[in-house]
């Protein structure tokens, strides 16, 4: 079965920091890439960052400088070190694991983000 365990989530005042797990477990073929999206009130999934298994990175514009993902490959844990968050960054935050050769998706529950003063 597989599982996708978030945490890390929670209330931090602007401009503070956070720092997002993912433990993924039970796949038993090889990941393409593993990310982070989020999804605030009223809005869209949107794409926060993502890594590949080769390293490489993409972050969305408004999370640049101020965002970093990381990989643990061997673990298959996927990190987001948020800093300098803003208000705007108040979502409900989901881990997302992408196959290599399907390109299926899995995703995770999500874990709640409030950037709030």
């Amino acid at each position: 079965q597989v599982q996708l365990v978030e945490s890390g989530g929670g209330l931090v005042q602007p401009g503070g920091s956070l720092r997002l797990s993912c433990a993924a477990s039970g796949i038993i073929f090889s990941i393409s890439s593993m990310g982070w999206y989020r999804q605030a009130p009223g809005k869209q999934r949107e794409l926060v960052a993502v890594i590949t298994s080769g390293g490489t990175t993409n972050y969305a514009d408004s999370v640049k400088g101020r965002f970093t993902i990381s990989r643990d490959n061997a673990k298959r844990t996927v990190y987001l070190q948020m800093n300098s968050l803003k208000p705007e960054d108040t979502a409900v935050y989901y881990c997302n694991v992408r196959l290599a050769m399907s390109g299926y998706d899995y995703w995770g529950q999500g874990t709640q983000v409030t950037v709030s003063s």
